[in-house]
């Protein structure tokens, strides 16, 4: 009986210790955890309590999903038109927090995490009458190429 009760302990105190470093590796005061599949839900969720507005207001970086505030832009490269189209080709680098490395950048088409020197390929539709530009992204380097 005193054997049984030796295993018992040991099996409870392995369990006590496996939920400890599985907490500590993978729970919210991981370095690892803004990039864990768990751990977007709550960056969104706290990116949308934090800049709160009209969807009209709000702009969003297409490579890390960061609302940001205003004022803020998303560095960007616009080439000229072609003769024959009203489009523009423009090359889409991404905001000040994607660019400092604070949040993981990720292709919105075909998903791909992004270097730093990576960048997203769009066309950009100018509209008249002083109403904002229309982009649309086309993909990243790697799935363009495809």
């Amino acid at each position: 009986m005193d054997n049984f009760l030796q295993i018992f302990i040991f099996i409870i105190l392995g369990v006590i210790f496996l939920g400890l470093g599985f907490f500590l590796f993978f729970g919210t005061m991981s370095p690892l955890y803004p990039h864990l599949p768990w751990g977007k839900k709550d960056r969104k969720k706290i990116n949308n309590e934090l800049y709160k507005g009209k969807p009209g207001e709000r702009q969003i970086c297409p490579v890390c999903s960061m609302v940001m505030k205003k004022g803020e832009l998303v560095r960007t490269e616009a080439f000229p038109p072609d003769k024959n189209t009203s489009d523009r080709i423009m090359h889409v680098y991404g905001c000040n927090y994607c660019l400092k490395k604070e949040f993981p950048r990720h292709c919105p088409v075909c998903k791909v995490r992004l270097t730093l020197d990576d960048f997203l390929i769009s066309r950009m539709f100018e509209r008249k009458n002083n109403i904002k530009n229309h982009v649309h992204i086309l993909g990243c380097m790697k799935c363009r190429k495809k």
